[in-house]
């Protein structure tokens, strides 16, 4: 119908020139190199290039939403981690599959790009590890969204991972950016990596001549019916060392999240102290016997 409209209010002779200027428009471009390197880039492939660059954008992002529409929100972290790298991947075969349809020479831009990455390489040789850093991590999971690490001293949890930094957020909220290269040299713990439960440790000192039974029945009083601490495995108690000042106990327990402990082993340090109070069982400080001899 609309063809037939054009037909009866364009001239066959106007819509043919007005195509062929059209065509001729689109072949309009640039021309680099010469010889059997030369490249000819037109207008009509920069367009096609753009076209399939926001249409491979479409396509992807249904496809995420697709594949994470049921998945829980750490899954869904972990998923795009991975995807993005795909997402660059895709775009680079896109472009240059685009340019090779539409007859461009792409050899000579794939050489040049192998020998100007090879140059640049030498003079970014850190970054060129981060970026291989990165993709090594999306490449065999060995860090994922969601995974609760400790490195240098300090704990956080993975936020984001990118080609080049990995961004975590601290126990006290502050980002911390780091260099992807650092989990290939570094000595890095990852609390997550086999499952999300951690064993958390609250130790604590008493008197030389405590009733040691009490004393392990007190402490697993205190961090039974927590809601936080996982009843599988179960909570138990060691009674580590015969300390300088003290018998020296701990109490350990299982958490389904390790990023929060700080705040369940303070709770259960307060209830141990109510509970010793209550029961007489003295928590001593350090002492030291000082003996002074005379000398006439």
């Amino acid at each position: 119908m609309i063809q037939e409209v054009i037909k009866a209010v364009i001239p066959e002779e106007v819509q043919k020139t007005i195509w062929d200027r059209i065509n001729e428009v689109l072949q309009w471009g640039w021309h680099f190199g010469e010889g059997s390197s030369a490249i000819h880039l037109t207008i009509g492939t920069v367009l096609l290039i753009v076209f399939a660059f926001f249409t491979t954008g479409y396509v992807l992002g249904l496809a995420r939403k697709l594949y994470t529409r049921n998945l829980n929100e750490n899954d869904t972290l972990k998923f795009i981690s991975v995807f993005k790298f795909i997402k660059y991947l895709t775009y680079v075969i896109v472009v240059f599959s685009v340019m090779s349809f539409a007859g461009v020479n792409v050899t000579p831009v794939l050489a040049a790009s192998a020998a100007l990455l090879v140059g640049v390489g030498l003079a970014l040789q850190e970054l060129f590890q981060d970026v291989l850093g990165g993709i090594f991590i999306m490449l065999d999971q060995s860090l994922q969204a969601g995974d609760i690490i400790e490195m240098e001293g300090r704990v956080a949890r993975v936020v984001d991972i990118r080609l080049r930094t990995t961004r975590a957020i601290t126990r006290d909220d502050k980002v911390v950016i780091i260099p992807n290269h650092k989990f290939l040299t570094d000595t890095i713990f990852n609390y997550t990596q086999n499952h999300k439960q951690t064993r958390v440790t609250v130790q604590v000192g008493v008197a030389y001549g405590s009733d040691t039974q009490l004393v392990k029945s007190l402490l697993l009083g205190c961090v039974t019916g927590d809601s936080r601490i996982l009843s599988r495995p179960k909570p138990f108690v060691l009674f580590d060392d015969f300390g300088d000042s003290a018998l020296i106990f701990s109490v350990n327990f299982f958490v389904s999240d390790s990023f929060v402990d700080p705040i369940v082993k303070s709770d259960i340090r307060f209830k141990i102290d109510a509970a010793f109070r209550k029961n007489n069982i003295t928590i001593p400080f350090p002492q030291r016997d000082v003996h002074m001899f005379r000398q006439d």
